[in-house]
């Protein structure tokens, strides 16, 4: 039998977490494997591209700058300097109440910067392949764990194994590694689906993010760097299922219509420039966090709907804690058990948020709509309540 390959880090899955971990773990002087099933893609016109974009808050840039990715993400980064909620659930789908959150009124600094996955993904891969420390296995999947006090063993596709110190799990939300512990999950499904693709439009949007509410779930635009000289936004349009399925198979101008009626023309005329992708979307959680020599970050341990920038940023707040508490024995039992009670809970309270928010997106009898907007502009109008959100986004006191 071939004997086990030593690391200080076994980093399961190669998504914009996984590669993060890679790069982080790295950065802190640790010996680092990461493994994932399929080569990253990383052009944006390739057919398995990642077309949803990733609003980095705050606390998510101090990682990165700490980890050494951010001097390479900044030049395509787009500033998010303002949060505007729209709700649209009138008779016609007419903007009847609008709330900015401008990050000015409490900071210098933008809520956030927006950038696209796939061109995260391609940023990460070349800063990964300049590290000694590190060695990236695309093409390698996770088939099983055995965990113990001593050692994490991971056994490969190829065949062979790896002895980690730590595993961490960003494998996703049918994660092999939680599978592996006989961790269990919470899950609620929604049976809506979110279209991501971009757009260019009339109107410029002036650092704007904009989520407008009607029915099926939020419609977001958020500020991309110009395409072929015209603004450009990302779009993220949640519906049910049956509602995405009608959209996909619309003839381009029938889509292009329906489209720039969801939209409440606030950017002016909307016209697609990418291919369609669609997700599922669910809440879950898992029950538990940690295993012997393990931890579950991501969507490995939580999966939210994409509602106020809350998915990533969640998982690197997971990482940051994880690497503090791996200084001096990645995987210990007193640093999992730390890590247990706090990113367990804190994931827990941002879940059940977001999952209260969605749900009230997703009304579709026209009563519930109009007490929907009133209670936005009851709540959002509050001085104090508006300065404690948007600190929650900047990650600031």
């Amino acid at each position: 039998m071939t004997k086990a390959a030593q690391t200080d880090i076994l980093v399961s899955g190669g998504g914009i977490a996984g590669l993060t971990a890679a790069a982080a773990f790295a950065a802190d002087g640790h010996q680092v494997i990461c493994v994932d099933p399929a080569p990253p893609v990383t052009e944006e016109a390739a057919a398995n591209s990642d077309l949803r974009t990733t609003a980095f808050l705050h606390p998510s840039i101090r990682l990165l700058e700490r980890v050494g990715l951010w001097d390479r993400f900044a030049p395509h980064a787009m500033p998010l300097q303002v949060m505007r909620i729209i709700d649209a659930g009138g008779a016609t789908p007419k903007a009847r109440l609008v709330r900015d959150f401008n990050a000015a009124d409490i900071s210098d600094a933008p809520f956030g910067w927006n950038l696209p996955n796939w061109l995260l993904r391609r940023e990460i891969v070349a800063h990964l392949a300049k590290q000694e420390n590190v060695t990236f296995r695309p093409g390698k999947a996770t088939i099983g764990l055995v965990a113990r006090e001593s050692e994490a063993v991971v056994t490969l596709s190829d065949g062979s194994s790896v002895s980690a110190r730590l595993v961490v799990g960003a494998d996703g939300r049918e994660s092999v590694i939680r599978n592996a512990l006989n961790i269990g999950v919470d899950t609620i499904r929604y049976g809506q689906k979110a279209l991501a693709f971009a757009v260019t439009h009339e109107k410029p949007h002036e650092n704007v993010s904009t989520e407008i509410h009607r029915s099926g779930g939020p419609f977001t635009l958020v500020p991309l760097p110009d395409r072929d000289g015209k603004p450009s936004s990302a779009v993220v349009w949640m519906e049910r299922g049956p509602e995405v399925a009608r959209l996909m198979s619309l003839d381009p101008p029938l889509f292009e219509a329906e489209l720039n009626e969801r939209s409440t023309g606030i950017l002016g005329h909307l016209t697609p420039v990418t291919r369609l992708s669609a997700w599922p979307i669910i809440s879950q959680i898992a029950r538990r966090f940690t295993g012997p020599r393990t931890a579950l970050i991501a969507e490995a341990a939580h999966v939210v709907p994409p509602i106020g920038a809350q998915g990533l940023n969640m998982s690197l707040a997971d990482l940051s804690l994880l690497l503090d508490l791996s200084r001096s024995d990645p995987g210990s039992r007193e640093s999992l058990d730390a890590f247990q009670r706090s990113r367990w809970r804190e994931a827990k309270l941002r879940l059940t948020g977001i999952d209260l928010l969605n749900r009230a997106s997703m009304i579709e009898a026209r009563p519930l709509r109009d007490l929907r907007a009133a209670g936005l502009g009851a709540i959002y109008g509050i001085p104090p309540v508006r300065r404690l959100m948007m600190k929650a986004g900047l990650g600031v006191t």
